[in-house]
């Protein structure tokens, strides 16, 4: 049996070495690690950050750098010498050299970009032209092309003088003399062709491409129905300017998951991580969507004074007030929800509305008449236990609470899933239809339908 020596940690290795103050043995140290865990130890010491990347191997302290969150990013830059930040900024892939400069203001872009190399600093001036949340944004143009009458051994000789600065070689593009993209070739397919082989001759003519100015979650889901690692892009006129790469889409996701959570929970997108924005900025984002419900729901208190004598007449109907709209809130919330997730992953489009419509009118029918029932049994059974709370006319009252949750849980549910694909058609967010939001619509809307069928089935007896 063999004795395995423990390790040590290393955040114990790393204080060690600090302590020690030996930058030689500290450089050894960091490019031995996984990049990963790198940045593990930035965030664990998060006053030696830009130590860290000072004191490793440039191409190293890129890879880390790209997978940092902007605000540590931020603080990195400020604190290296505007030399190392040059080394650094030109090592940067251009998308994600791109994606840290536009979360800078004017100024500091303007200074970063005065550190370039004139070909990086025209790639990167280039690429923050193209419209924010374009494809353009997120595209590198390191990438390896060939000709249709390259034969596979020049492809071969291609590969290995390019392919070390290229993003990825898993996908070799096709152009012609004029630049304009034919095809893409994966590399399996060149690896097992004869060495004597026209591209020309393997090519099958099915790219699939993205346009420059295209929006990053169109790309998204080009990339989720073509099961792609890369994507060529190309301009207008079928010019191939660079490619997308998987990693850049999981970023996406990720941010627009993120978005959406917030927009859907009624603030605005906060861009930033929650504990290094500034305290005013937050309240910013919040303070806005905070005061539209705010008037929203001072209709609830204007619809239930338009309602006042009913209320005065048949006290009782007051008492189930809260229980209908938040019924009717609850299911909007429930509907607004699926219908903004199916949008996002690209289930359903506004072309799928009328299918949408028959589902949850069902849906709607189908859940308020489970509501209603238990409603009216909850009178009956209350009505039994305490005779004189709802008095001889337990049953209509039974009834209107029944029936009104059905209308008001079927109008929730309604509402819920068709307003995001109304807002969709107009080109906003469908996320802003947020559960608050819905709630607020339906808490108005609920009352009406409450009173509307308390008249139906009181007027006469209590009213």
């Amino acid at each position: 049996m063999s004795l395995e020596l423990e390790q040590p940690d290393i955040n114990e290795q790393f204080e060690q070495l600090i302590a020690e103050e030996n930058k030689l043995a500290i450089r050894e140290f960091l490019d031995h690690q996984n990049i990963s865990d790198v940045a593990q130890l930035i965030n664990d010491y998060p006053e030696y950050e830009s130590q860290i990347i000072a004191n490793m191997a440039i191409h190293r302290a890129s890879s880390v750098f790209k997978i940092l969150d902007i605000s540590q990013q931020k603080d990195i830059v400020r604190e290296l010498p505007s030399s190392k930040t040059a080394e650094l900024l030109n090592e940067l892939p251009a998308d994600d050299r791109t994606d840290f400069l536009e979360e800078l203001p004017n100024a500091a872009i303007r200074d970063l970009i005065k550190l370039l190399d004139p070909e990086e600093r025209k790639i990167t001036l280039a690429m923050l032209g193209y419209p924010e949340d374009s494809v353009g944004r997120l595209m590198t143009p390191d990438y390896v092309y060939v000709y249709a009458y390259n034969t596979i051994t020049e492809v071969f000789a291609t590969i290995r003088k390019f392919g070390k600065n290229s993003e990825t070689i898993d996908v070799i593009y096709v152009i012609d003399e004029k630049g304009e993209l034919v095809d893409d070739i994966r590399i399996r397919d060149i690896i097992l062709a004869a060495p004597d082989k026209i591209i020309s001759e393997i090519i099958d003519g099915r790219v699939v491409s993205l346009n420059v100015n295209d929006d990053q979650e169109h790309a998204n889901q080009v990339f989720k129905m073509n099961n792609r690692v890369a994507l060529p892009v190309v301009d207008d006129n079928n010019i191939l300017l660079g490619i997308v790469t998987i990693d850049d889409m999981l970023w996406v996701a990720n941010e627009e998951f993120s978005e959406d959570m917030q927009k859907i929970g009624g603030t605005e997108a906060l861009n930033e991580p929650y504990l290094d924005i500034p305290l005013f900025k937050l309240f910013r984002k919040r303070i806005g969507w905070l005061v539209i419900l705010f008037l929203g729901e001072m209709l609830t208190a204007t619809a239930m004074g338009y309602f006042e004598d009913e209320i005065a007449k048949a006290v009782v109907l007051a008492l189930f007030v809260p229980l209908i709209i938040s019924s009717g809130g609850n299911s909007g919330s429930q509907a607004s929800t699926l219908i903004i997730q199916a949008m996002a992953v690209g289930e359903i489009t506004i072309a799928d509305w009328w299918r949408v419509l028959r589902r949850e009118l069902t849906s709607g029918l189908l859940l308020g008449s489970v509501l209603g029932i238990i409603g009216f049994i909850r009178v009956a059974v209350w009505h039994s236990i305490f005779p004189e709370l709802y008095g001889a006319h337990w049953m209509m009252i039974a009834s209107t609470v029944g029936f009104s949750l059905v209308g008001v849980v079927l109008w929730g549910t309604l509402s819920g899933s068709m307003l995001p694909i109304f807002l969709k058609k107009l080109g906003a967010d469908p996320a802003v239809s947020s559960a608050p939001f819905v709630a607020t619509l339906v808490d108005v809307t609920g009352l009406i339908i409450y009173f509307s069928f308390a008249y139906l089935f009181l007027q006469g007896l209590l009213l």
